[in-house]
């Protein structure tokens, strides 16, 4: 296990100015923060790394109705867009994100390959604990691909990764819409007592004390739900007839042995699935990527890896 003084060696001068600022925006004194407050802490935080929208890149607010409540929907177009759509699900251990955390990635997304992007505000926890985020996640897609005959791809981060995931387990087909699925240093439920999550549970940005405390927080600590392939797709038992894959883990991220299981098992399943292992960078990288160039690099590769799905190409190296 490396502590977590070893990572200020590790890492170079760009993400560790990155942390450093990330962890700015939090208290220091030690004392738990309730959930308004890690909101309100957080948003303050996305706000400062916030990047200017492109130009050509326009948004429409507006809300799919579901059961007994609506799920908000932020569309995101430019001028060469519509050849396919991406779903977008934001991270933030299914307690904190939404519609302003990730707006610039999104935006950014819709500018570099040209694609309609649809960002989905879930419903979050401890108020809307499982199976409602996914609930929203399913609905939005369902709802998503009877509006367009363009094809599908699903994008998400973290926990975000985790729901996109989710939805294509939930609709695993030969021929469904859905062209592909890019997973960003995903959770998905694997074993924290084993792999990266040993290795780094001391990690920067996130931990794996901080992955169980997402866990607690959105199974209203019913840690049994785990088991559920629903809650982690990484536990289901059929990897047949998902969509072509691929994960951008970072090296020094407790979750990134779930990105690895996760590929491992489809490509034994039949599929093809992909991943690469950023060295040198930490879970949230992604807010990094104009500060970085090792996020910068990564995020280049991301962007490929969904024009490629996309436009219904064969997946290489992006």
């Amino acid at each position: 296990m490396i502590s977590k003084n070893d990572y200020n060696e590790l890492l170079d001068r760009e993400i560790i100015s990155f942390i450093d600022e990330t962890e700015s925006w939090f208290p220091n004194d030690g004392g738990e923060l309730s959930v308004l407050e890690q909101r309100s802490h957080y948003d303050r935080m996305c706000e400062a790394f916030k990047a200017p929208r492109p130009e050509n890149v326009e948004t429409v607010d507006s809300f799919i109705p579901s059961d007994g409540h609506a799920i908000p929907i932020r569309t995101y177009t430019s001028n060469s867009s519509n050849r396919a759509t991406v779903i977008y699900f934001h991270g933030g251990g299914f307690v904190v994100g939404g519609l302003e955390s990730h707006d610039d990635v999104c935006a950014e997304i819709c500018d570099l390959t040209g694609f309609d992007v649809v960002s989905v505000d879930y419903r979050l926890s401890p108020e809307n604990c499982f199976p409602d985020d996914l609930e929203d996640a399913i609905c939005a897609f369902e709802h998503i691909g009877n509006n367009s005959e363009a094809p599908i791809v699903l994008v998400g981060d973290s926990a975000g990764g985790c729901l996109a995931a989710a939805v294509s387990h939930a609709n695993r087909n030969p021929t469904s819409r859905i062209n592909g699925q890019v997973l960003i240093y995903p959770g998905l439920g694997g074993d924290i007592k084993s792999g990266s999550y040993v290795e780094h549970a001391n990690a920067p940005m996130l931990s794996t004390d901080d992955v169980a405390f997402y866990h607690r927080m959105r199974c209203k600590g019913e840690l049994e739900l785990i088991d559920d392939p629903r809650y982690s797709p990484l536990r289901d038992n059929d990897f047949a007839d998902l969509p072509p894959t691929f994960v951008i883990a970072a090296q020094y991220d407790p979750l990134a042995q779930d990105g690895m299981d996760y590929c491992s098992k489809i490509n034994e399943a039949g599929g093809t699935a992909q991943i690469i292992i950023e060295p040198g960078l930490v879970h949230g990288f992604l807010r990094a990527r104009h500060r970085s160039e090792r996020a910068a690099e990564s995020f280049d590769r991301i962007i490929g890896a969904i024009k490629q799905f996309g436009e219904a190409r064969s997946l290489t190296t992006p």
